[in-house]
């Protein structure tokens, strides 16, 4: 665990000491005001509620997870450090889980500074709190997910760019599972349990059912195992290039 919080607190301090953490945390909570207040016509709804807010944040997260992912292993890979990590007194799953769980951290940190809409819409009406608070949460555990499959890229290769190209595909692959034109092509030939396995699988299927307020735990399950074995794929990545 020590190790963990070590490497955990080393690449936060990265984060918030470049450039590149606040251009990415000005660039989300940005985006997420102007989409909230221009394309989802926040007043003008009449409604107290974030649901304009929230429909944007898996697009949000398709963009900015892979770009905040992209480095964690890539750019050990090209400075070179990679080979001075692994042959630290450090197993390689908690160098993975502390990587992580620092990008996670500061996703989290980036969710916190879009508090001012949630005053906003208190302000303005009575919404359901508990279906904000839940909405946040779901957000951050797609966050989450995002990460890990970033993550699984970055360790692949020593070039960010391509890093990134492969992180957006399978994160786009792993959102679209659950869209009605996917489904639709289901129908017809496969089983019933095929298509609703291949709908369950979907990260944008699981956000929205949370999003509705319709708390289930196989939801939070579901983000938990794909966190997990992204972690793992990601551990079995690194085992292999240090072979």
């Amino acid at each position: 665990m020590r190790n963990i919080f070590v490497i955990t607190s080393r690449e936060l301090l990265s984060y918030f000491g470049s450039s590149l953490g606040y251009i990415l945390a000005a660039i989300f909570v940005a985006i997420s005001a102007g989409l909230t207040f221009y394309f989802g016509h926040f007043f003008d709804r009449g409604v107290a509620d974030l649901n304009a807010f929230f429909q944007y944040h898996p697009w949000l997260h398709l963009l900015l997870m892979p770009a905040l992912g992209m480095r964690l292993w890539a750019e050990e890979i090209k400075l070179g450090t990679f080979e001075f990590l692994i042959c630290l007194p450090v197993k390689i799953i908690e160098a993975v889980v502390g990587k992580f769980l620092a990008a996670w951290i500061y996703s989290g940190v980036v969710l916190v500074l879009t508090f001012p809409l949630w005053i906003t819409v208190n302000l303005t009406g009575n919404p359901d709190n508990g279906v904000i608070f839940a909405t946040y949460g779901a957000s951050w555990l797609m966050a989450g997910g995002f990460l890990a499959l970033s993550a699984c890229a970055s360790s692949m290769t020593s070039n960010q760019a391509v890093a990134f190209v492969i992180a957006v595909t399978m994160c786009f692959l792993s959102m679209m599972t659950g869209v009605e034109l996917i489904q639709g092509s289901f129908h017809g030939w496969a089983p019933e349990w095929l298509t609703e396995t291949v709908s369950q699988l979907s990260m944008m299927s699981n956000f929205n059912e949370i999003s509705k307020g319709a708390i289930d735990f196989g939801n939070f399950l579901y983000f938990f195992s794909l966190i997990t074995m992204g972690l793992l794929i990601n551990s079995l990545i690194i085992e292999i290039k240090k072979a």
